[in-house]
């Protein structure tokens, strides 16, 4: 855990696959802070053109026209490596090229200022997490080092770390790593502090862009405690608007003859157009799709009902009842025994999946008073004040207990898991087992192989890292006590020692794991790329405020002139018309110049226009 920093003001991240939302504790409450363009949500996007880097609105507002280098959904590459499933089939469905980096990890590769560029899933995370501190500075006044950044509670271990390297990265000091639903049952549970004597058990429901999770929770006097989680992190809205995508390129296809699938701009405009289509679905039953000279000239206008949608994604929302149905089985609870079921992240407006939610209590009211994309925010915010000393007495008093969502253990005799910290155990947490020992005579080297998972073969469970203890005395193979002690922290990130008992000799690691967690080296040096972009961009914007300025001076010079018609010598206008033209015809041609060229132009025109003008 981080250590509280208290006067300094720290913020609540909620980096999601789709929209990222950043709040911060002031004047008693949470605040969530709105971005340049008014909005209290910024998508998820970076973009790269010949002369900029692009974030949030702005990144995706461009999107049609630049396809191919505007990255999103990155949070679904963050911590994997590029041959898993998940990332091979999301890498069909973007515009944008995914390439093998060392390690087996997934690269984003771009067009950047005329040079192919590769990124990874921590960089562009990390770009995101910029604008998001960028945003609370803006609105605070001050600059900002300390954040809560949330995670979905099933993300594994390296995905946790990769999360932790973009934070560091971005130059955030990552006080703690939270868990989307409990952030979002902060939310729910502050207001419902006062006055609710008892334990409640409540059900957080969050199914967002990219990730789906489900937690339960007993919320008592202000202590949160988690007693189980389940979740999918490959399932939300994406989805939803990749089947939609689909089915209107075989509709195109079947009513033009025309195959779109390989055309990236198209693809990105029909993207858009049914991520609109399904907002619009969950309050009415029926909406168009209208794109104007979709595809070689060709409009394309249909019409979606709501039954249509159900039906294209009726399984995917049935596979949202199944973490369900395990976290209950989990936490040992029966459903009649849930109190509160809070719906989180923009997914669940769909009313589908309120409706089999809702089926599936036995038609028990939703929770709709928090609003589900700032609740996660909100928590961190929470959270985060709490890590910075903040004395309220609202949040003075929170206690919050989490859980680690897979079981943690160690590969034995016959590729066999044995686990040392099960599933749903809270964290902190310390668990310590001795019944380890050598399987050869003279055995001086013990291998020692870290994994998560629920499968009793390691081989289909998810290798963490690996660490070998050294210095056994040699004995007859079964002789020797080694202990194993896993210690996970706050942020759910876990260290594992090892220790032969008779000789004293041990060993330890802090996961560096073959998901390709980036080293402290690396992340320096990343560190530094990411303040050399950002004063690229703050050079580019110097740029450009220098020639809007210069263009203002032109057009105030030419309105001048008109203005005084008759009052300027025919030959002094005639040079200033001259200079004017010239002035905007220079700008036309140089495109990027830096200030000092645009400065030393507008210089030139101010010297002759006071000459002419002032004379």
């Amino acid at each position: 855990m981080a250590e509280k920093v208290a006067g300094e003001a720290a913020i609540g991240i909620d980096l999601g696959t789709t929209y990222s939302c950043v709040g911060v504790w002031q004047n008693d409450r949470v605040e969530i802070i709105a971005n340049d363009q008014g909005n209290r949500t910024t998508p998820s996007y970076v973009a790269f053109t010949d002369t900029e880097r692009l974030i949030g609105d702005a990144a995706k507002n461009q999107a049609a026209a630049n396809p191919i280098n505007t990255v999103f959904d990155v949070k679904r590459l963050i911590g994997r490596k590029i041959g898993d499933s998940t990332v091979q089939s999301d890498m069909k469905l973007w515009p944008f090229k995914v390439i093998a980096g060392k390690g087996e990890k997934p690269m984003v590769q771009v067009n950047y200022k005329g040079k192919d560029v590769e990124f990874s899933a921590e960089e562009v995370s990390s770009m995101v997490l910029v604008k998001m501190r960028e945003i609370a500075e803006t609105y605070l006044g001050s600059s900002v080092k300390n954040a809560v950044v949330t995670v979905p509670a099933y993300f594994s271990d390296s995905q946790r770390q990769a999360t932790k390297d973009a934070g560091a990265i971005a130059g955030l000091n990552v006080m703690r790593i939270i868990n989307e639903p409990t952030a979002a049952a902060i939310a729910y549970g502050l207001d419902k502090k006062a006055g609710n004597a008892g334990a409640k058990n409540v059900l957080i429901f969050d199914l967002g862009g990219g990730t789906f999770d489900v937690s339960i929770l007993t919320i008592e006097e202000g202590m949160f405690e988690v007693k189980a989680t389940a979740g999918d992190t490959h399932l939300g809205g994406e989805d939803f608007d990749n089947r939609m995508v689909n089915f209107f390129v075989q509709e195109f296809k079947k009513k033009h003859k025309k195959d779109i699938s390989e055309n990236p701009r198209a693809l990105r405009r029909l993207r858009t157009s049914c991520e609109r289509a399904k907002r619009t679905l969950s309050s009415t039953t029926q909406t168009t799709i209208e794109i104007d000279s979709f595809y070689e000239d060709i409009d394309f206008h249909t019409s979606v009902t709501r039954a249509k949608f159900e039906q294209l994604n009726m399984d995917l929302f049935q596979k949202c009842m199944e973490p369900v149905q395990k976290c209950l089985k989990d936490a040992e609870m029966d459903k009649k025994t849930i109190q509160e079921i809070v719906l989180v992240g923009g997914s669940t407006r769909i009313p589908k999946v309120q409706s089999l939610l809702q089926d599936y209590f036995n038609g028990k009211e939703l929770c709709k008073n928090i609003n589900p994309d700032e609740a996660v925010a909100y928590g961190a915010a929470v959270q985060a004040a709490i890590l910075s000393g903040e004395s309220n007495e609202k949040v003075q008093d929170l206690v919050l207990l989490d859980v680690t969502p897979l079981s943690l253990g160690i590969e034995t005799v016959g590729g066999v898991m044995n686990v040392v910290i099960p599933r749903n155990t809270s964290i902190p947490n310390r668990k310590q087992k001795n019944d380890f020992t050598t399987t050869e005579n003279g055995q001086t080297v013990v291998k020692i192989r870290v994994y998560e998972g629920e499968r009793a073969k390691t081989s289909e469970n998810n290798l963490l890292g690996k660490f070998k203890l050294e210095g056994i005395p040699p004995q007859p193979r079964g002789t020797p006590k080694i202990s194993v002690l896993f210690d996970i922290d706050s942020n759910g990130i876990l260290n594992v020692s090892a220790k032969d008992t008779t000789s004293g000799s041990s060993s330890k690691i802090t996961i560096t794991n073959s998901k390709g967690r980036l080293s402290k080296e690396e992340i320096e040096k990343l560190v530094q790329e990411a303040e050399k972009y950002q004063a690229e961009d703050e050079e580019h914007k110097k740029k450009v405020e220098s020639r809007n300025a210069f263009e203002n001076y032109i057009y105030d010079v030419r309105n001048a002139v008109e203005g005084a018609e008759g009052k300027i010598a025919t030959k002094a206008k005639k040079k200033i018309e001259e200079a004017i033209s010239d002035a905007f015809e220079w700008l036309d041609i140089n495109q990027v110049a830096d200030v000092a060229q645009v400065q030393a132009k507008q210089e030139k025109l101010e010297s002759l226009c006071d000459l002419y003008l002032n004379n």
